[in-house]
């Protein structure tokens, strides 16, 4: 009798240890199936951004969920927030990174709480004021912009610009970190004895769209050069600018400091012909094409960029920083884990801080380089 007791109780004990280890497995296979969604514009909006997401799909697979916002955004504000929405309606999805944290991200932020409290927010490089998208998300990064109003003129200086033009609209400068830097780039430009020159131009989300923006530039910065001459350095707030202004400044003889959003792949390529399928995520060898056509077509000294693609490098290690917070690997607000994820997604130093000391909003720079010459 003692003996089929032991026997029950041993198998009682052995059908517990089944269960425990069954539903353990469970919970493992359930935390590594879990999905991340990441949020861009369009290819016309953002090259960069689009192709970063596709990178992290080929990375994960169908763990990665990537979503466009439509092309005209500030018109369509329900369907940005629609986008977000839809991902957290996924049980499955336990992080959004957003880049760019375009005009509804707060709002739609503010309705994925009402039923998901356990999900991960993050956000890229907002259009947003950053004290309220601040609040809203886990997480923020973003371009220094202020640090970036006095680095851009000292770097048009050091490259013979006597004069600084500044292409932006409305919408732009309700950007308050856009606004800002414009400000910083007046007090600095007058510091270094530079004129500034503020230029508005038509909007992308306007009437003409982008083809519209494009356009004027195309037709503006040679006039701009033929009344200021050719030591005015051209700088534009827009994605969409970025590729005309290279083609304009290149043609018409002046100074291009920096993209709007810095990197080998903004604007360049496609303003010089450049084929990057080949060199995809090989930051060194789309800047060594670069400057190679820059050179031959006399600009040398006369164009810079950073050496990483920033928004690209935003979308990589977010996408990663939230891979490894859902996994309980790290802290999402560990400055070191992020340092670490940004230097590894770069492939260079980035030097990263705290914007504010009440929100976990950070900020991002890199130093730049001079095509042409040594740097």
């Amino acid at each position: 009798m003692e003996k089929s007791r032991r026997v029950v109780a041993l198998l009682l004990l052995v059908v517990l240890a089944i269960t425990i280890s069954g539903c353990g497995k469970d919970k493992q296979a359930a935390k590594a199936d879990f999905k991340v969604g990441v949020v861009t514009g369009t290819v016309s909006q953002g090259e960069d951004e689009y192709r970063a997401a596709e990178i992290m799909k080929e990375r994960y697979g169908d763990r990665v969920i990537h979503v466009t916002y439509p092309d005209n955004f500030m018109q369509e504000q329900e369907t940005m927030i629609g986008r977000i929405t839809e991902l957290a309606a996924d049980s499955d999805v336990k992080a959004i990174v957003v880049c760019q944290g375009v005009p509804g991200t707060a709002a739609a932020f503010d309705k994925v709480r009402r039923t998901r409290d356990d999900i991960l927010l993050l956000v890229g490089v907002t259009q947003e004021d950053p004290k309220i998208i601040g609040a809203k998300a886990d997480i923020v990064f973003d371009r220094d912009e202020l640090e970036r109003g006095k680095t851009i003129p000292k770097l048009a200086k050091e490259m013979g610009a006597k004069k600084f033009l500044h292409y932006s609209f409305p919408r732009h400068m309700s950007i308050p970190l856009v606004s800002q830097r414009k400000d910083i780039f007046k007090e600095e430009c007058e510091a270094l004895g530079i004129e500034f020159i503020d230029v508005s131009s038509p909007d992308p989300m306007g009437p003409d769209g982008i083809p519209g923006t494009q356009k004027f530039i195309l037709e503006d910065v040679p006039l701009q050069v033929k009344t200021h001459g050719k030591d005015i350095a051209v700088f534009g707030t827009n994605l969409a600018m970025q590729e005309p202004l290279i083609r304009a400044a290149l043609d018409a003889g002046c100074i291009f400091p920096e993209q709007c959003s810095p990197g080998p792949t903004m604007g360049y390529p496609g303003a010089l012909g450049i084929d990057v399928k080949g060199m995809a995520g090989d930051m060194n060898a789309i800047l060594d094409a670069i400057e190679d056509k820059i050179v031959e077509k006399g600009g040398a000294g006369r164009f810079a960029t950073w050496p990483i693609a920033l928004n690209m490098t935003i979308i990589q290690a977010m996408t990663e920083l939230a891979f490894q917070a859902v996994d309980g690997e790290i802290e999402l607000t560990d400055l070191d884990a992020i340092n670490e994820q940004f230097k590894k997604e770069a492939g260079n130093e980035m030097f990263v801080r705290k914007l504010y000391d009440d929100l976990d909003f950070y900020v991002i720079l890199s130093g730049s380089r001079i095509l042409g010459v040594e740097n």
